[in-house]
Formats: C-alpha cells, sequence, structure tokens
C-alpha cells in the first residue's frame, strides 16, 4: 500500500504505466487491453509480420498515452477515476507502484507516448479459447464450452440476448484452433525479443492447461532459464487426471529451474461448495481443493498460490468461507514468504451478475467479512499468517464500489437475473432456489420485475 500511496503522488492526475509496461493479449479473437479494466481494442493484423511488437503497441493505445502525459484521464479507464473520485487508491495506483513497472516511471514520464518500440515487462496472453467449464459471467470468446452450449441451444433470453451466436461473427469470433492465426504466429516472432525483458509472464484462457502453446512457453523457458522470472498461469485445475500430471510434472520442474517464481492462480468465486460449482459449471469443486493442497504440498520451492475470486452478486455469501480457507493455508504452507495470495476483482459485465444490483444487506455482509479480516491482520510477530492491510482496502473499495451503483436500481439487470439463470437452470440441470436459499427474497423480487417488463 505504502509503495501506491507514493504512486498517487507521482503519477498525477492521469499517468498510468500499466499502458507502456503491461499488456494482455487474446490472440484468438487478435484483441488486447493494458488492463481487466478497459475494454478489449482490436489489434490491426497489417504490418504484424514486419513488426510483431504491434501485438502491445496499436496506434489506439498509443493515443492514450498521450492523453496520459497531457494529464488527461482517458475514458476507458473509468473504473479507476470512479474509485479514485470516492477517494481510494486505484489499480493505477497499485499496478504503477510495482517494481515492473516502477523502475520505468522516469523514462515514461519523459516520453511522447507514442514510441513504437515499448517492450512490455508484464504480458498476460490468452493462445485459445478451449476450455472444459461454462461459468456463468463467461462468454464463447473464453469457453469453447460456452460456443457449443450456444451454437446448440442459442442464447440466453435476457433483455438483449445473452452469448447469441449472431453476436460472434467477425472480430468477435474466436479463430479455431485447427486454423492458422496471425496473432499467434506474430506472437511467435515476438517472443525472442519479448522474452529478455520479461518480469511477469501469465497464460490465462480458456484453461491453459488445455493448449499446447503453454507448454511450449514451458520448454522455451527450461532450456533458456531466466532468473528474474515470474511465470504465472491461471486455471480452473479442474481438467482430467492425465492432463493435471503432465502440467503438474512440468510446473514441478519449472520450480527446481532457474526462475524467480511460479504463480498458480486458481479461478474461484466463493468457499462454499455448491455455490463455487453453480457459478462455474463443471467444477468440481473438491477435486480443485485437492490439487490446491497438492500443489502447496509437493512443490515446495520457488512458488505461490493465488485465488482469483472474481466478485459477483453470487459470491458475497461464501466469501468469508474461502477467505477462512485460505486463512488457514497460510498457517499452514507460510513460513519464510506468503505462499497463498488472493484477490477480489470486480465483474462488471454481465450487469445482472453484478454486485451494484444486490440489496443493502449483501453490503453489510460483506462489510462484516471486511471488519473480521481487520481483526485477522497479520502482525510482525506472525508475519504470513493474516491479511494484508491492502487486502483489506480492496474488498473495501469493492463495496465502495458495489453502493455507488446500487443508487441506480437498475431493474433492468434484475429482470434479466432471473431470466437467464432461470434459463440456467433449465439447459444445465441446475437449480438456483436450493443452491442459494438465502438469496429467496432477492430471486423473487428479480422474479417480478421480469413479469412486469
Amino acid at each position: 500500500m505504502s509503495s501506491a500511496e507514493q504512486m498517487k503522488e507521482d503519477l498525477g492526475p492521469a499517468l498510468c504505466l500499466a499502458k507502456w509496461k503491461q499488456v494482455s493479449l487474446h490472440l484468438p479473437t487478435g484483441l488486447n487491453n493494458s488492463c481487466y479494466h478497459p475494454p478489449l481494442h482490436a489489434i490491426p493484423v497489417e504490418g504484424l509480420v514486419d513488426n510483431p511488437g504491434q501485438l502491445h503497441n496499436t496506434p489506439h493505445k498509443k493515443a492514450q498515452r498521450v492523453m496520459m502525459l497531457r494529464n488527461e484521464r482517458p475514458g476507458e479507464c473509468q473504473y479507476c477515476w470512479n474509485m479514485e473520485d470516492l477517494e481510494n487508491l486505484s489499480d493505477r495506483h497499485y499496478r504503477s507502484g510495482e517494481p515492473w513497472a516502477a523502475d520505468d516511471y522516469e523514462t515514461i514520464k519523459n516520453s511522447t507516448g507514442l514510441e513504437d518500440d515499448v517492450v512490455p515487462t508484464y504480458v498476460e496472453v490468452n493462445f485459445n479459447h478451449a476450455c472444459n467449464l461454462k461459468c456463468s459471467y463467461c462468454s464463447p470468446q473464453f469457453s469453447s464450452s460456452w460456443q457449443d452450449e450456444v451454437d446448440r441451444l442459442g442464447g440466453y433470453p435476457t433483455s438483449t440476448t445473452h452469448n447469441d451466436p449472431s453476436h460472434f461473427t467477425g472480430r468477435n469470433k474466436p479463430i479455431p484452433v485447427r486454423e492458422e492465426n496471425p496473432y499467434v504466429t506474430a506472437f511467435w516472432q515476438w517472443w525472442p525479443t519479448l522474452y529478455p525483458k520479461l518480469r511477469h509472464f501469465r497464460m490465462t484462457g480458456g484453461e491453459p492447461l488445455m493448449d499446447r502453446n503453454t507448454y511450449r512457453v514451458f520448454d522455451y523457458v527450461l532450456a533458456m532459464p531466466k532468473p528474474d522470472l515470474h511465470l504465472n498461469v491461471t486455471s480452473n485445475l479442474s481438467v482430467d487426471p492425465p492432463l493435471w500430471n503432465k502440467y503438474f510434472d512440468y510446473v514441478k520442474n519449472l520450480c527446481n529451474s532457474n526462475i524467480e517464481h511460479f504463480m498458480q492462480y486458481v479461478s474461484l468465486d466463493s468457499g462454499i461448495p455448491a455455490h463455487a460449482e453453480y457459478i462455474r459449471n463443471g467444477m468440481d469443486f473438491h477435486r480443485v481443493k485437492s490439487r490446491v493442497n497438492h500443489f502447496l504440498v509437493d512443490i515446495p520451492n520457488r512458488n505461490s498460490l493465488t485465488f482469483i475470486i472474481t466478485m459477483n452478486n453470487l459470491s458475497v455469501l461464501g466469501l468469508q468461507q474461502q477467505l477462512e480457507w485460505i486463512l488457514q493455508l497460510r498457517q499452514q504452507h507460510s513460513h519464510t514468504y506468503q505462499r497463498v495470495w488472493f484477490d477480489t476483482p470486480v465483474l462488471r459485465q454481465p450487469a445482472w451478475q453484478s454486485l451494484q444490483i444486490l440489496p443493502e444487506a449483501y453490503a453489510v455482509i460483506l462489510e462484516r467479512t471486511a471488519d473480521w479480516m481487520e481483526e485477522n491482520l497479520e502482525t510482525a510477530e506472525d508475519p504470513f499468517h493474516g491479511f494484508k492491510d491492502y487486502e483489506v482496502q480492496r474488498l473495501r473499495r469493492d463495496i465502495a464500489w458495489m453502493r455507488e451503483g446500487q443508487r441506480n436500481n437498475n431493474v433492468p439487470a434484475k429482470a434479466d437475473f432471473y431470466r437467464f439463470f432461470s434459463e440456467h437452470d433449465r439447459r444445465r440441470n441446475t437449480n438456483f432456489l436450493a443452491t442459494f436459499p438465502d438469496m429467496q427474497a432477492w430471486w423473487q423480487e428479480c422474479e417480478y420485475y421480469a413479469k412486469i417488463s
């Protein structure tokens, strides 16, 4: 938090170092953003053969950099501006304060924003949309299982048909893995230039354990280990046992090689098994829990594990149970450094799964969880076993954002909540009220709005 507070002073009203030093590449659709808050934008395919660095340095992104250097706030970064207007530290401050970005602060501050040769130090890449799960807030762009479902059954009957196959044409349609993908080709052309500069490299999906490019990266790193590299993979940890065993053996070898650190990100949104499995359709909670323990026990060096808890309106009731498990894991496995982390990014789309449409009673539940976290902060005498100050602040930031939106009383989103999950239950043989009995009054409110609109 102290580095973020320092960056709040240094950056001024608009500068964010992630626009230069971080990139998220969605190669199946040829889309790009610097972090997960701004909308994805298109990577021009023209010129990639001669300049594969254009995967990151797009004309759109250069224009945003110029604005920031003029102390102008780009509209696409509204999430951070909203947080700052509420007098909270934003992700702009946190990310810019991390060494992979902060080390280049002076260079960026004195740049024009139009440079072609910016090589990022933090790269996230999605090679493939193949995925074995159909998470409720995901889409065919990021899950082949979602695509298979809507190709067979059509979109969901929300006010604007959700995940309708007609939406996923042209730029929005993932390039099948069996076809030539110019963005993946450009990535591997860029890789020899990119790799020496990398500090953090993260593979997401889809489900990266199902993609051959993941293992191509692993083979490269094992052949040319990089002592300052943080190698990261995001997974649902729900793949079939043979694939998990293959992946696990690779990771064990990587953690015994000369890299700085391996981070296993785990996508999990509730500590209540039935809730978690409902949100992430196809997941086996107990399999995930077993593999978390397998990872932490059997690969004890050069690694950590981070839970990505996407804060949506179905995760509220099970959040504290998940954090209680995280505390147990910290006590068991974090001794000389912190091996068990978590983050609580908020879900903004689809609107019917947003925290902002829940009643105030659910914000009170989250407040009580934040208060409980405050009571369990780590101390100098007992480090690594409690919560960090900024982890509490991030949750309080989420609550502030939740309450900011509650004033809008988004009735259409409430109606769509009922429409979406009614169809979810019909298609996937699930039962919302049996899974979330404590949300019955909320369900009935949403049902009422759906029937009168």
